[in-house]
């Protein structure tokens, strides 16, 4: 698999790697790039329980209020029955998420991985736009959800937006680079990716070739898998046991995950168990923190409903258009001309022109996860 997912009509080809390998310092860990159908989809599953399985749910999901905190000097919200949606993957060094993550208690909480998702007018299809954590950005000036201000920084890692500042700063951060706007966020985390997968009874993949990372404790030989969370975390995070040992090559590895994650969750047939359905929506909606006006099972419920019918084979996935800094090995830096065709492409509710990926840095680890 390349650093996107096979081409469709209308979807990208896969971009060419940098010449020369990039050496890359050890990273910290990075939570599973789950995206929203996946995690709401699951929810909605719990949607029509009697009033304790509601309570409980709804008093699982935490939220924040973006729009609050953003005002109105934002983006303008294209009316074409299209939406966009943040997708990040968060890594709290406390609780749970300590021992997953190796690091220390110190109870910050960074995201190193997040998406774009694009979906189409009409919810049959969607785009997803993977962001490296290591793209240099300029960070504008945004307020916490708690009303602190953070000031601006130029040349800042994309990343930092949220250790800074959150969820607002994260998605404030997101509309600046891309002129779009964010219409909802969705936010999951470590132990809760786990416990999703663990839920679901491990999730099947196949590997073309054998993987050994020992800083995420993954040994993996070629050939058919079937990952339970603790591997699965592993497989996500790896980024010394593939390609350039990059983000990029790490983030070719999670798409082609969370493909066979999303097809699994489709073909399981939970409804027939409600013990299972249960513990499904209790565990997704624990993992989930969203803006304020999906926070509450019933608004996922109604949101997730809308994303059922985009399969796998329906998701176009790429790569933020970037090439490696020059500079520094452990960077990368937004392709801008090309990026803008990205964005052009879902003002328009349009699919992303071939154009836009090509010749873009990728990571090198195409094909080590096949669909």
């Amino acid at each position: 698999m390349a650093a996107e997912s096979t081409p469709g009509p209308g979807i990208p080809e896969s971009g060419s790697k940098s010449p020369h390998h990039r050496g890359r310092r050890p990273g910290r860990s990075t939570a599973l790039r789950v995206t929203a159908w996946t995690a709401a989809g699951v929810v909605v599953l719990g949607g029509a329980g009697a009033g304790y399985v509601y309570v409980k749910l709804n008093g699982n999901i935490k939220s924040v209020d973006i729009n609050q905190a953003l005002g109105t000097d934002r983006p303008v919200k294209v009316d074409n029955g299209s939406e966009n949606i943040l997708v990040l993957g968060s890594d709290s060094r406390s609780g749970a998420n300590k021992k997953l993550g190796g690091g220390v208690d110190d109870g910050s909480a960074r995201s190193d991985t997040a998406m774009i998702v694009h979906v189409y007018e009409g919810h049959r299809k969607a785009a997803v736009v993977s962001i490296p954590r290591d793209t240099l950005v300029d960070r504008p000036e945004c307020t916490d959800a708690k009303g602190g201000v953070h000031p601006a920084e130029a040349d800042a890692m994309f990343n930092s937006a949220y250790s800074t500042g959150g969820a607002t700063c994260a998605v404030k951060t997101v509309e600046s680079v891309t002129g779009i706007r964010t219409d909802h966020y969705l936010e999951v985390d470590f132990s809760g990716f786990q416990k999703l997968v663990d839920e679901l009874g491990g999730v099947t993949v196949t590997t073309t070739r054998a993987i050994d990372d020992p800083d995420s404790h993954l040994d993996l030989s070629a050939g058919t898998h079937k990952l339970n969370g603790d591997e699965a975390l592993g497989l996500v995070r790896t980024r010394h046991g593939v390609g350039d040992g990059s983000d990029l090559g790490r983030i070719q590895l999670q798409q082609a995950f969370i493909k066979s994650l999303a097809d699994q969750v489709k073909q399981l047939g939970v409804l027939a168990d409600p013990t299972k359905l249960y513990g499904l929506a209790d565990t997704a909606t624990m993992a989930v923190t969203a803006d304020s006006d999906l926070g509450s099972v019933n608004s996922l419920v109604g949101f997730a409903a809308g994303l059922k019918g985009i399969s796998a084979s329906h998701m176009t996935m790429v790569t933020m258009p970037v090439q490696y800094d020059p500079a520094n090995p452990n960077r990368v830096l937004l392709d801008k001309a090309k990026a803008q065709l990205v964005w052009n492409a879902f003002k328009k509710d349009r699919p992303i022109p071939r154009t836009a990926t090509r010749g873009t840095a990728t990571g090198d680890a195409a094909g080590v996860v096949s669909n």
